[in-house]
């Protein structure tokens, strides 16, 4: 029963997505979790390798939003897959992910609250 009610949460959350039509969506951890499992997502990491090598999300791939480099390296990412973004609180997070529509992505998703609001699951 579980898995039926987590799969229609599942198809509706995606279904309201689709009618919206918005490139960045907020999205909290437990939306966050949904997506992670039923798409090919990419998962940056916007914060500084310091707060980086402090912790992460797991399979989370460390873009620094400050760095010289940052157009470059997130020009390296697949434009047509969706990306989550996220850095310590969403005020970094939220200039990426415009930064990356103006690019050309089709779908962002920012993580509300960023990694400070972040409880793994145990």
């Amino acid at each position: 029963m579980k898995k039926v009610v987590g799969f229609l949460a599942v198809i509706l959350f995606f279904s309201c997505i689709a009618k919206d039509d918005k490139t960045i969506q907020l999205v909290t951890q437990e939306e966050m979790e949904l997506i992670l499992k039923e798409d090919q997502v990419q998962l940056v990491d916007v914060r500084t390798l310091k707060e980086f090598n402090a912790g992460s999300i797991l399979n989370a791939k460390n873009i620094d939003f400050l760095s010289d480099d940052f157009e470059v390296q997130i020009k390296e990412l697949d434009k047509s897959k969706p990306v989550i973004v996220f850095c310590q609180k969403g005020g970094r997070s939220a200039k990426c992910a415009k930064k990356m529509k103006d690019l050309g992505f089709t779908k962002i998703y920012d993580l509300e609250g960023g990694y400070s609001k972040w409880k793994p699951i145990k």
